[in-house]
């Protein structure tokens, strides 16, 4: 049968990155506390392109996901990237891993157990000569109260819920469960999927006297993560969705510790 994707293409123009995207597919994590936690992901995989080729091989991709079925983690990413090049005689490959974890949380008074999902992303790419690129994505969501509403009313002070984005890169290790922790404690308070009435008056006054702004947020997340060793490069975005504002309170800081 002819190949149509080997044949010569019309326009001589490199093509970055192509292949397969929205892939639902399980996979493993490490989970700090069980070991491994399975989940579901929503995989993307592309490979550059030579102009000389019309197309690349699409089922090649599926092909490479098969083979690591239910070995899917972050210690072999790398792995499976260049079993993706050599799959698809590509000289670059990206893999993106969008899905959700699952962490048991406890209330701060009643002590009701609830699991509580966080969005994370796993960002790879291979490129030939060259070191591969990891990216750690964890999104959390927290609570914050404005510190300028407390100081100029004299009985109440408004809340916002917020998402907080951080991506890191590392030498060795990062556990998730410690990147949430990091911005949990940054904001005026974390969020729970399961509260009683005594955990509701907790949240709020402890939210009360930890008001914080976004700019407030996105400093204490990166003071922690200079001070970590393992991370060599993180990226913090922090998004107040405002309450009695129409618009949203944005901040972001970015630094790569190798430089």
């Amino acid at each position: 049968m002819i190949d149509v994707q080997n044949l010569p293409s019309s326009y001589k123009i490199n093509i970055d990155m192509v292949g397969v995207s929205e892939v639902n597919y399980p996979i493993e994590v490490l989970d700090k506390k069980q070991e491994k936690q399975a989940t579901t992901a929503i995989i993307n995989m592309y490979v550059d392109l030579p102009h000389q080729f019309k197309g690349t091989h699409m089922s090649r991709f599926i092909e490479v996901l098969n083979k690591y079925r239910g070995e899917i983690t972050i210690r072999n990413m790398s792995e499976i990237l260049r079993e993706i090049a050599r799959s698809l005689e590509a000289k670059s490959s990206h893999m993106e891993l969008s899905f959700k974890y699952f962490v048991e949380k406890e209330a701060p008074i009643s002590k009701s157990r609830s699991l509580m999902g966080y969005d994370c992303r796993f960002i790879g790419s291979y490129n030939q000569g060259e070191s591969d690129d990891f990216v750690l994505e964890v999104k959390v969501p927290v609570m914050n109260l404005c510190p300028c509403s407390k100081e100029i009313s004299s009985t109440a002070a408004h809340n916002q819920r917020s998402e907080v984005t951080v991506q890191v890169r590392f030498t060795d290790f990062v556990w998730i469960e410690d990147i949430i922790a990091i911005v949990e404690q940054s904001a005026s308070s974390e969020v729970f999927a399961l509260l009683k009435r005594p955990d509701e008056k907790y949240v709020a006054e402890r939210a009360y006297e930890n008001p914080r702004f976004v700019e407030d947020i996105v400093r204490i997340i990166a003071n922690a993560l200079l001070q970590d060793e393992m991370i060599t490069w993180f990226a913090v975005k922090a998004i107040n969705f405002e309450s009695i504002h129409n618009h949203n309170a944005y901040a972001f800081i970015s630094r790569d510790k190798r430089s």
